[in-house]
């Protein structure tokens, strides 16, 4: 039999899940030979018949896959139009003529596909980014089904198996088991002072706040700059060294000694000056 011979039915709106992995049963397996040529008139003449027959030959090998990942709570429908989306990538980049089978190529292609859906939709914040932690995040959740809480040793041992650091194990494990939150209280929820965003949000947080503080410090930064220029080189001295100097402000006695006249007269100054200061300020 070829390939052209080969019966595949074309697929009809089916009504439940189970009717879709019923009918994926129902297309027949390739045969090595039969798949070189398909393979081969994909590759050379764009042949979408080809691909799709190889495409329906091997979507009970998706379901196959994404039966295997039921367990992280996501849809089996989900997971299996995920992994066929990972099979049409293999089938367009498959070569027949390297001597492997599209069975063992694809399988990597819908794992990895499968694996992009779970980081995404496990929880609302990723728990995984770089490829390393996926690759963790994948082992660690297999290998934690026979060890509960992980004691030192245990993280050793996972540590030394996945050939990650043991601080990188502890994290995981902790994004693992933890529960997303929501931020504000539901809107039946009487008492709203234990919902996170009472108490995460730092006061004048808001960003109308934040603008406008930043505004008014400028403008005081400005206006204090224009008032201290109004002043004699002595009398801004003086304010400068008292009030604006945080770590180390001069005493009246310092400046006395500075000019050569009494801390009271120093203080008079200051009076003076600060007088000044604020009229300009004012206007």
């Amino acid at each position: 039999m070829t390939a052209d011979t080969l019966h595949f039915p074309v697929p009809t709106a089916l009504g439940s899940l189970d009717s879709y992995i019923q009918a994926t049963h129902r297309f027949p397996l390739l045969s090595a030979a039969e798949e070189v040529e398909l393979g081969r008139r994909l590759r050379d003449n764009g042949d979408v018949e080809a691909a799709r027959k190889l495409v329906l030959s091997h979507l009970r090998l998706v379901v196959a896959v994404a039966r295997g990942y039921l367990g992280y709570g996501l849809p089996h429908a989900d997971l299996i139009q995920e992994g066929s989306l990972g099979l049409m990538k293999a089938v367009k980049r498959f070569d027949p003529d390297r001597g492997v089978r599209l069975v063992s190529f694809a399988i990597h292609w819908i794992k990895a596909e499968i694996h992009e859906f779970i980081i995404k939709n496990w929880r609302l914040v990723k728990v995984a980014t770089t490829k390393a932690q996926r690759k963790l995040f994948f082992n660690l959740r297999s290998l934690k089904k026979d060890l509960g809480s992980m004691s030192q040793t245990d993280v050793e041992t996972v540590a030394h198996t996945l050939k990650v650091q043991q601080a990188d194990v502890r994290e995981m494990e902790t994004r693992l088991y933890s529960h997303d939150i929501a931020l504000d209280a539901r809107s039946d929820d009487e008492d709203e002072s234990f919902a996170p965003i009472a108490y995460l949000a730092a006061p004048g947080a808001e960003p109308t706040q934040q603008l406008e503080r930043q505004a008014h410090d400028r403008l005081l930064d400005e206006g204090l700059k224009g008032a201290l220029a109004m002043l004699d080189p002595r009398s801004r001295h003086i304010v400068e060294s008292r009030w604006l100097n945080e770590e180390n402000p001069a005493t009246l006695h310092d400046l006395a000694a500075i000019y050569s006249i009494s801390a009271e007269r120093v203080r008079q100054i200051e009076v003076k000056a600060m007088q000044k200061m604020r009229v300009a300020l004012a206007g």
